[in-house]
């Protein structure tokens, strides 16, 4: 449990002064729907209850003081500055976020911030979505600026586009600011439509397995899948010019225009198409409360990711593989852009810890390493802390 009364007073203490907002922004899972964000399709992200923490007060002049508690590092600039080279890379996502807010001509003066937390660092759960939806809700509270959640989201993918130089999607944002506890969020990545989907699991609960790897192959393969679905959708537009992305491609124009021309190919491209209607057929499976069906879902998403889009790896494919052989467990998959970080399991409730201490011994025996349980319930996106957490 993250101490709140503790980041207080630290900030105090660094400070000199009590904060006068805190903010706290959720990690995400995605439940099911992996590489369908860039090719317009869907995704269903939940936030979760592991937050980004954000404590600030407002200056009387345009200096900007941050602090990380993770990091123990200071770091000053000002509001007018923006060259961010000698910024560390934490406060980054700070400093990118005060550049979208200003590029959308809103007014700032000088503050000072101190950010912690506990979204585990390095498991895919989206720690730095939650850092920059937490500062940019944050900043809208404490200046009045009349920004909505979506309007946060878009500054912290943005920030991520920019100021750190990485193209990601809009979900992860997405879902730490728009999240709702006990629903995920079906999103349509063409248009940011968007349904809360109820999560009532049942006689069930949700588990995380962290690796704890991650391989040097997720940057290239993620670039090489992304060229793969680029390059089938420029084939169908030879013929179909209306064309936009594999969102709108059939798998009669796959099998004339695609698979002649490659195989590899035609079997990515495939994959995203089938992905989204798995994701459509998971979110009705939740709304008949059809938990059985979308834990074979999970499992049938898995073996896709593994076998046909080739994201996986040796110790994702293991843990999955224990948990298909586990009674109590009736769903799992890896979850993210693949090549490590956690698995998603949904385990009959007070099951996990039998399953853990199945799987943990051979997990080390066979990768010579331990993984991280992670417990998580779905909690609510960005929000004030309120004085009876604190």
């Amino acid at each position: 449990m993250f101490d709140i009364a503790n980041f207080k007073q630290r900030f105090q203490e660094h400070y000199g002064e009590n904060p006068v907002l805190l903010v706290k922004s959720p990690g995400r899972i995605n439940l099911i729907g992996e590489h369908t964000d860039y090719n317009e399709g869907y995704v269903l992200p939940a936030a979760i209850d592991k937050y980004i923490y954000v404590a600030l007060s407002s200056r009387d002049d345009t200096e900007i003081h941050l602090y990380s508690a993770s990091y123990q590092q200071s770091f000053a600039t000002l509001t007018t500055k923006n060259d961010l080279s000698d910024a560390p890379e934490w406060a980054k996502y700070i400093l990118g976020v005060v550049q979208q807010i200003q590029a959308r001509g809103r007014h700032i003066n000088g503050f000072n911030i101190s950010v912690d937390g506990d979204v585990p660092l390095g498991a895919g759960l989206s720690s730095s979505a939650a850092l920059t939806c937490a500062v940019g809700y944050a900043l809208d509270n404490l200046f009045s600026l009349g920004l909505s959640r979506q309007d946060i989201a878009l500054i912290g993918q943005q920030t991520e586009h920019e100021a750190i130089g990485l193209k990601c999607g809009i979900m992860d944002q997405f879902a730490s600011v728009m999240g709702r506890a006990q629903h995920a969020i079906q999103l349509d990545c063409r248009n940011l439509r968007y349904d809360y989907i109820p999560l009532q699991w049942g006689e069930y609960e949700l588990l995380l397995l962290n690796t704890n790897v991650k391989h040097s192959l997720a940057t290239s393969a993620y670039n090489d899948r992304r060229a793969a679905c680029e390059q089938g959708v420029s084939w169908v537009q030879e013929a179909y010019p209306e064309v936009q992305s594999l969102r709108d491609v059939t798998l009669q124009q796959l099998m004339v225009y695609v698979q002649p021309k490659s195989e590899d190919v035609f079997t990515k491209c495939l994959f995203v198409i089938k992905e989204n209607q798995r994701l459509l057929d998971a979110c009705q499976a939740l709304l008949r409360k059809d938990i059985e069906r979308f834990g074979e879902l999970l499992f049938e998403a898995h073996w896709a990711l593994s076998r046909e889009y080739e994201v996986s790896c040796a110790e994702l494919d293991f843990l999955v593989s224990a948990a298909q052989e586990h009674p109590d467990v009736i769903g799992a998959r890896m979850m993210g852009g693949g090549f490590g970080g956690c698995t998603i399991n949904l385990v009959k409730k007070g099951r996990s810890a039998d399953f853990i201490q199945q799987v943990a011994p051979q997990y080390e025996t066979q990768f010579g390493h331990a993984f991280t349980p992670i417990d998580i319930a779905i909690g609510e996106g960005s929000s004030l802390v309120t004085s009876g957490e604190a």
